[in-house]
């Protein structure tokens, strides 16, 4: 079978209005398939809707479907995934080592899903507690996997450019992976770091919205000789390499895209300041991406 087109989305954030601008424009362009890496939720003033989203995109309770409201709604997609970020399992758990901010997101977050009627307070926490923090790609033939953070620490370890620099964690970031390639996010920084100590940085001009295709050159049985990647999508939902537009990446199979967006940040800061429990930085910083 072809690979299908995939949008890789990550860090959402419970922001709204960059999710759905993301996922108009992956529709836009014929994605058939969407995989999220993960933090769903935390930060952001909109949760419920946010994880309904993903559900009906990789299609947790039923067929995989576009949700109404977006391009194509109603239409059938291949079943897709979404993994656990630190987010998820601080809800979970607990966000001991979250930053005083962020735990304070994420236990209002906690209390929001809870507050709803029992069948969706069921249905969100049985979702959630269902997802894994590293998956491979279950289609057949694929080269690629997908962790929130790492392949070595899938929760919770951040790859960020100067690691690009670090032979010896560099390695250790590399030495679990099984496939040529390994999708994450949970850093929002975008980035493509290559087993040989090569680095992309992806840097999509303003009125632009994409770099890319560019092969990714996953090693596989045909390409052992290849050097194996770790690629970050980058955030949809708070970005923080100092551009505030949205990012996310296509692949195709063997060519990722990245793509950036811009989207009503003022709409998501305002969201977030009519939540009284959710701190002022949380709208603040969007506007920076940062």
């Amino acid at each position: 079978m072809s690979y299908p087109l995939t949008a890789l989305i990550s860090d959402l954030h419970s922001n709204m209005p960059a999710l759905d601008v993301a996922l108009a424009d992956a529709l836009g362009r014929g994605v058939q398939r969407f995989v999220c890496l993960g933090d769903v939720v935390g930060y952001g003033a909109e949760p419920r809707p946010t994880l309904d989203r993903v559900m009906q995109l990789i299609g947790a309770e039923g067929p995989a479907q576009v949700p109404a409201g977006l391009p194509r709604a109603g239409e059938a997609l291949e079943t897709g995934l979404c993994l656990r970020g630190n987010h998820e399992d601080g809800l979970l758990t607990t966000p001991e080592d979250f930053n005083p901010k962020a735990r304070a997101a994420i236990e209002w977050t906690r209390d929001e899903l809870a507050s709803g009627p029992a069948a969706e307070r069921a249905r969100f926490f049985d979702f959630i507690g269902d997802l894994e923090p590293a998956h491979l790609d279950p289609l057949e033939g694929a080269s690629v996997q997908y962790a929130h953070g790492s392949p070595r620490d899938p929760l919770r370890e951040y790859v960020i450019p100067r690691d690009s620099q670090d032979p010896e964690k560099l390695a250790a970031l590399f030495a679990p992976m099984t496939r040529g390639a390994c999708f994450i996010g949970h850093s929002h920084v975008p980035a493509v770091y290559y087993e040989d100590g090569r680095i992309y940085l992806p840097k999509v001009p303003a009125g632009e919205t994409s770099v890319g295709p560019f092969a990714l050159g996953a090693r596989d049985a045909a390409h052992p000789e290849r050097p194996r990647a770790i690629i970050n999508v980058g955030s949809v939902g708070q970005p923080r390499d100092g551009d505030p537009r949205l990012s996310y990446v296509l692949f195709d199979g063997e060519n990722i895209t990245f793509v950036r967006l811009s989207y009503d940040v003022d709409a998501a800061a305002e969201r977030i300041r009519a939540v009284a429990d959710l701190p002022e930085y949380l709208a603040e910083r969007l506007s920076r991406g940062r």
